[in-house]
């Protein structure tokens, strides 16, 4: 599908009030007294569960009090996103860009992304971020039970690696005991019903849709958490290194923007909830079936975030997918990144 191009040039609202609003200021310098600044941004975004802070920041007029206008390129696959931003034809992504994807892409051109905030589950917090569904009916209750069978994945090559990992680590040969089958996520409930595949990968909201439908039975919760680190982060937000060295001061006010509406949703993930209509492919009245996912901003990453991203890019490593993590240990973004 070509690609949508929207600019979004929010209204001015004053909703930024209390502790919100002083963390909002204290992560962005005010245009000067008197002045209207407007940075132009490109933002690639694709309609994803994770990336409800983008909404979020649009809805609440967060990138209108910063100065910034931001140029939406909504994208239809995770490889076109990130290839957009290493090739430089966007600035920055929304939340939710394909972490092992960034990775690859990261280790290939060396240099070419920052990370600057993390999207996914935790068994420890109960957030749902992915899952093993399979027929209500399916003889299937563990990884171990896929052997001669078909699994289904989304497409690319970060899913494929985490689907042979969780199938190795299950005692299985990815190479001979289970069939792959990249599917693209509106199609894996389809894909059970009509035979095509006998298990999905899948992640949320498809996941918890399509149990309420009656189509599948969950059979295993935060598969990527059990088998690489918990909590899991599939999810990532990008910045362009050529954007972050060219406009540090720009991409500073960006990332904070993002920060503040990822605290918002953190802290308040229900109140955002009728977001999730125009955030993501999910109607009205399936917005209360949606799990919560585990969002981190740049600025609360800490020890075990880091820990995390480090197991997945290991896993790639292990996987022959990435020839060594060294080429990305630059990817998450610094403060002195944005040193003029």
């Amino acid at each position: 599908m070509k690609d949508e191009i929207l600019k979004t040039h929010a209204g001015r609202r004053d909703l930024l009030k209390g502790a919100g609003a002083l963390a909002l200021a204290a992560a962005l310098p005010a245009p000067a007294s008197g002045q209207v600044r407007r940075d132009r941004v490109t933002l690639a975004w694709m309609p994803l569960l994770q990336s409800l802070p983008f909404c979020v920041a649009r809805q609440d007029g967060l990138f209108d009090k910063a100065g910034l206008e931001v140029e939406v390129m909504r994208l239809q696959a995770q490889a076109h996103l990130v290839e957009t931003l290493v090739a430089g034809r966007a600035d920055c992504s929304a939340p939710g860009a394909s972490a092992g994807l960034a990775t690859i892409a990261e280790s290939n051109t060396p240099g070419s992304l920052k990370l600057s905030g993390l999207q996914g589950g935790s068994i420890a917090l109960n957030r749902v971020a992915d899952g093993l569904i399979a027929l209500r009916k399916a003889p299937i209750g563990t990884l171990a039970d896929l052997r001669g069978r078909s699994l289904g994945h989304l497409p690319g090559a970060s899913w494929r690696t985490v689907a042979r990992h969780m199938i190795r680590r299950a005692g299985l040969d990815p190479d001979r005991d289970v069939r792959f089958v990249e599917l693209a996520a509106d199609l894996h409930a389809q894909a059970l019903a009509s035979g095509t595949v006998e298990a999905v990968l899948s992640i949320e909201p498809t996941v918890s849709l399509a149990v309420a439908g009656g189509t599948a039975k969950r059979v295993m919760t935060n598969l990527c958490a059990t088998s690489i680190a918990d909590p899991f982060f599939a999810g990532v937000s990008l910045l362009s290194t050529k954007f972050v060295r060219e406009r540090p001061e720009v991409a500073s006010r960006l990332v904070g923007v993002l920060d503040e509406a990822t605290h918002r949703v953190e802290a308040d993930f229900d109140k955002y909830r009728p977001l999730l209509t125009s955030c993501t492919v999910v109607a009205a009245s399936q917005a209360g079936l949606v799990p919560q996912p585990y969002l981190k901003g740049w600025r609360d990453l800490g020890e075990a975030d880091h820990h995390s991203y480090q197991a997945f890019v290991e896993t790639l490593v292990t996987e022959r997918v990435v020839r060594s993590s060294a080429r990305t240990s630059g990817i998450i973004l610094k403060a002195s990144d944005f040193a003029a």
